[in-house]
């Protein structure tokens, strides 16, 4: 399909529902969590979403996989996505969906700032800065504002979940940074979950036993992890960002937090304060901030 140069309603409709599907993710994380442990699930679900990407590729017929040259960055790449999901398994294990969810989704901050010095054409401006000042903000008040009216809480959950954050900006500092770039977002997709799938399993024999009395729904929960989260969700976020402008894209990255303590509240009874919706909406507006796109300047005929 032909790219677009602004996102229209059925674009607007799957973004949309994307981040809904991030929020929703979670609060799937934090259920399955009670039946498997949650570094051993989080390679369970790598190695799956591995092996539903080869049938998925070999269905297309797409005979590119891996491509020549590309072991280094793809181990790199591999890495830091399976560390990732340890942080982010862990901390949905330790702590609320409704506090993950507001310090996990301020990736935008950590990846403005890091390419800040990295990539020559991703400097802050005046308002980037002032979106950063924002979300760093939201992360203060939200780790600071622990215990009381704002549930189960910890310190250590919320700085995995401030890990998970700053590995996914890490992945996308990988993803351009890298001879990846010059890969098609669905092979970088594929080295993330067969790289990460033996480091999360092996890694897993660390952190105690590998079953917690698993029950139909957290096979259930695992089953549409897989399926639907890292295979379907996954290429069509790709797919999304290869149609509409990647910055109208990431503009939507704000509803993930707001969904995010939504549903934690709606669906699990996680209680909501007023530090953590204080927390939300200054994440929130860094988030607009942040990836709001340059002004264009005009051209001189």
């Amino acid at each position: 399909m032909a790219r677009k140069p602004h996102i229209d309603l059925s674009g607007a409709l799957m973004l949309i529902g994307f981040s809904a599907l991030l929020a929703y993710n979670q609060v799937v994380i934090r259920v399955v969590n009670e039946g498997f442990q949650p570094v051993f699930w989080a390679g369970l679900r790598s190695l799956g979403g591995a092996l539903c990407l080869v049938v998925w590729f070999r269905l297309r017929r797409d005979g590119t996989w891996f491509s020549p040259g590309q072991w280094p960055a793809g181990l790199l790449i591999g890495t830091v996505f399976a560390l990732e999901f340890i942080f982010l398994f862990i901390a949905l294990d330790l702590t609320t969906v409704v506090r993950t969810s507001v310090i996990f989704y301020t990736m935008p901050l950590w990846l403005a700032l890091i390419s800040h010095f990295l990539l020559p054409d991703e400097r802050i401006t005046p308002v980037k800065a002032a979106g950063l000042a924002a979300a760093f903000a939201g992360v203060v008040v939200a780790i600071v504002g622990r215990g009381g009216a704002e549930g189960q809480a910890s310190l250590i959950g919320d700085l995995c979940a401030l890990g998970g954050a700053l590995t996914w900006a890490g992945i996308a500092l990988c993803a351009r940074g890298t001879s990846l770039a010059r890969v098609s977002p669905r092979e970088q997709l594929l080295w993330q979950v067969t790289v990460s799938a033996p480091i999360l399993l092996l890694a897993s024999l660390a952190f105690g036993e590998l079953l917690r009395d698993p029950q139909p729904i957290h096979y259930a929960g695992l089953a549409f992890q897989i399926v639907v989260v890292v295979t379907a969700a996954f290429l069509l976020w790709l797919w999304l960002i290869s149609v509409y402008p990647v910055a109208s894209v990431a503009s939507f990255s704000f509803l993930s937090p707001v969904f995010g303590v939504a549903l934690g509240w709606l669906l699990l009874d996680e209680p909501v304060g007023w530090s953590m919706l204080i927390a939300l909406v200054l994440v929130a507006v860094g988030i607009i901030l942040i990836n709001r796109p340059k002004p264009q300047v005009p051209q001189k005929v």
